[in-house]
């Protein structure tokens, strides 16, 4: 049972709820009524927020985090900005994890050439660099890093340390380039809801399956967007440390910005385990504490779960889908074939149904989420003695980091699951993003990883190639590798079983790792592979500009991974230019020719040559503008010409930058949206100097039109929210019409960064002011 209750709620000693319109009827024990402004104080968020806040106004925060984390695919591109606003050294522990790119198996050396330069930056300004296979990111992070009532900042969405009672977010790079520079995370105060756990997962339900069941429930109606998680309740102790830490992980699912979990005894001795028992602090809330929304859930009623393509809010219980096995197939085939379009792949997974069973054809359980201790601990005592067969079904596991590896291996899990017939890897997230375990054509994979978005696990639908992943937890995926492949749920094979305690050895972290915080070596070398790139120069925002729209994607939902493809593009990461040319690959495999074409009368416009005798459709644009605005003086060398992209709720999943930046490096200037999906997308909008318009009513405008939009300068200095338009037509005598565009609240450094037109060009204009 997930129940969301429909508005506010207090609660009282941490066992007791009241919704807000019931208070005034309870007595909760205090001489004086409690108002609902003290009693959001009294949340476990708040007193981090306010430990972490600079502003002296908690209503508009600015936070420096304790420390921060990226990885191979992202670190590049963050110390190459930072370098260029005058990065000296790492002010707080930063660190840069290996784990993306970890197998250089996508571009050879270019990879590897990655990993050099990410440890001659360690060297020169002070980081912690962790090597390939030894961890995945947020495993090292948990065992290393977090520790109660901190913050850290991460360039991978799934920063998530709540369970260590961490406030952990994830971003795009350009925000951890502020913590580089010593500036502030500047955010408004965000609601907080209570996720209140009451009594206890069945021993054949894992994390996964309470990570997705909350997921389902509070995903599509946005009940947690840019709020934080704060998990209370009696159900928290059901579970242990490393149990909640897979919950936790998956909190990001649910477009949340962050989680927080109250602490415990088995808290303290997690952090006592890895040496760091002085990281401990007992979280709670308050005596009366106030939420703006609770998720009740209750343990003991969730059942093994499963989401199928392509979300993973698209959830069942699996006995639920094992009863409804065609209507539910044909829901996903039907979905499938309207992301596909007109592409020549087609996905079929009613053809898989046998005897009434689901016949899968691979399995994973990996990273962050599939691979901590316990999950291949149940997974490998559910395989002891089992057979997973020699057709088509195959299983991989990959350990989260080396010292778990290690007990593993101690335990004798290893040896199970090797008999059983998986294959065991090395700590590597490349299955969860689409660089490792990319499936057959027509397969569908089954994976205790993060995401289940199309394409994601690797395929190339443009190639004729499509596969898909549902995902689900270790033991019912162990549990379908015992049945041979045919879908089932872990409740018909776990028995009385408990893991045995973990046994933590640190002696591979403590001969691999680099720790270099506070030993910065200014005169060591940046060590640049010849994929290596700077960014490109972007210039300032003018005071008029012209879009023109390259591509016009109206699905409900546009992840980053459509806006930049994961796993093939790893290897141009740290290449600006070369990864841009990736740019909507697989949504819209015109708008890089587009785009293209628009930047080109660009330059030519700042090169001084009028742009319009370079193009005629321009030409006939501003005549058309000359005429319906009554300005004859009207000049297109005076206003600034890009792309711009239309979608109704672009951002949904990962926190990578280049989702924005690759757009911006082919000349975008801004996006069009009804709705952004995360904070994380819209910041890296910002960041990137494009502007974040908003357009309530259906777009009017098609791909090849032109926006053009006035004072936009002045309208950033002001009201932001009626910033007029006017739509010119691609067709014969091009009719205008206008429209009404409007851009959210924006900070005053975000404001600025826009018109700068970039981070970047915003830091050296500050830099030249001192």
């Amino acid at each position: 049972m997930v129940k969301l209750y429909d508005g506010g709620a207090y609660l009282i000693n941490g066992t007791q709820l009241i919704p807000e319109e019931e208070l005034s009827a309870v007595n909760t024990g205090r001489s004086t009524p409690i108002t609902k402004e003290e009693a959001k104080k009294s949340t476990i968020a708040y007193s981090i927020l306010e430990k972490h806040n600079t502003s002296g106004n908690m209503d508009h925060l600015k936070l420096r985090f304790d420390s921060m984390a990226s990885h191979d695919i992202t670190f590049v591109g963050i110390i190459q900005t930072a370098r260029a606003s005058g990065l000296t050294k790492f002010p707080i522990p930063y660190v840069m994890t290996n784990c993306h790119n970890s197998l250089c198996a996508v571009g050879g050396t270019i990879n590897e050439d990655d990993h050099v330069f990410g440890l001659s930056a360690a060297k020169k300004y002070g980081g912690i660099f962790v090597p390939p296979h030894i961890a995945v990111i947020h495993q090292y992070m948990r065992e290393m890093m977090a520790g109660c009532g901190r913050m850290i900042l991460g360039s991978d969405s799934h920063t998530r340390y709540g369970a260590l009672g961490t406030m952990a977010i994830g971003e795009g790079g350009g925000e951890l380039v502020k913590q580089l520079l010593k500036d502030t995370y500047d955010v408004a105060y965000p609601g907080v809801v209570a996720i209140y756990l009451t009594g206890s997962p069945a021993p054949f339900v894992g994390p996964h399956d309470v990570a997705l069941a909350i997921i389902g429930a509070v995903f599509k109606n946005g009940y947690v967007k840019n709020k934080i998680m704060e998990f209370v309740g009696p159900g928290v102790s059901s579970m242990d440390t490393d149990y909640r830490n897979g919950v936790d992980v998956m909190t990001t699912e649910t477009t949340c910005l962050s989680s927080v979990w109250r602490t415990d005894e088995d808290t303290r001795q997690y952090l006592k385990l890895h040496g760091r028992e002085s990281d401990y602090q007992e979280l709670n809330p308050g005596e009366t504490a106030y939420y703006d929304g609770v998720v009740h859930v209750d343990l003991s009623t969730i059942k093994p779960m499963i989401a199928l393509p392509f979300h993973p809010s698209n959830t069942y219980e699996i006995d639920e889908l094992n009863d409804n096995l065609g209507d539910i197939l044909r829901t996903v085939e039907q979905e499938a074939a309207h992301i596909l379009g007109t592409s020549k792949a087609a996905l079929s997974l009613t053809d898989k149904m046998k005897d009434g069973k689901l016949m899968v054809q691979q399995g994973v359980i990996a990273g962050c989420a599939g691979g901590n201790y316990s999950n291949v601990m149940m997974a490998a005592h559910i395989l002891s003695g089992q057979d997973c067969g020699n057709d088509i079904f195959n299983l991989s596991v990959y350990p989260s980091s080396q010292p778990v590896y290690m007990d593993l291996v101690k335990k004798g899990a290893i040896s199970q699951l090797m008999a059983a017939g998986a294959t065991v890897r090395t700590a590597f997230c490349g299955p969860c993003f689409g660089a490792g375990d990319t499936p057959s054509n027509n397969a569908l994979s089954i994976r205790h990883t993060t995401r289940n978005f199309p394409n994601r696990e690797g395929s190339k639908p443009g190639n004729g190639q499509i596969s898909c992943v549902a995902l689900m937890d270790a033991r019912s995926i162990a549990a379908t590798a015992a049945n041979g492949g045919y879908l089932t749920s872990a409740e018909n094979f776990v028995d009385d079983y408990t893991v045995p305690a973990y046994e933590f050895d640190s002696s591979s972290y403590d001969r691999r790792v680099y720790q270099g915080y506070q030993k910065a070596r200014e005169e060591e070398s940046l060590i640049y592979g010849p994929n290596i790139k700077d960014w490109p120069s972007m210039s300032a925002l003018t005071d008029n500009i012209l879009l023109r729209v390259c591509s016009r994607i109206m699905d409900p939902v546009t992840t980053t991974d459509e806006l930049i493809p994961s796993g093939e593009t790893s290897s141009y990461r740290s290449n600006p230019l070369g990864l841009a040319e990736f740019t909507l690959s697989r949504r819209d495999p015109e708008y890089v020719g587009r785009s293209k074409e628009v930047n080109e009368l660009e330059k030519v416009r700042k090169s001084g040559t009028c742009p319009l005798k370079a193009d005629q459709e321009l030409e006939s644009a501003f005549h058309a503008l000359k005429e319906y605005l009554k300005q004859p003086d009207l000049k297109a060398s005076e206003t600034e010409i890009g792309s711009v992209i239309y979608a109704v709720k672009p951002g949904d999943g990962s926190a990578r930058e280049q989702a924005a930046s690759c757009q911006r490096v082919l000349g975008g200037l801004a996006n069009i949206a009804s709705e952004y999906a995360t904070k994380r997308y819209r910041s890296n909008v910002m960041n990137w100097g494009m502007l974040p318009f908003l357009l309530d009513e259906d777009p009017s405008f098609d791909i090849g039109d032109f926006i053009y939009v006035p004072d936009i300068r002045t309208a950033l200095n002001g009201d932001m929210n009626h910033i007029p338009a006017y739509v010119i037509k691609n067709e014969e005598g091009n009719p205008i019409h206008e429209i009404r565009l409007h851009i959210a609240d924006m900070t005053p450094e975000e404001r600025e960064i826009v018109k700068a037109g970039c981070l970047i060009n915003y830091n050296r204009n500050k830099n030249s002011q001192l």
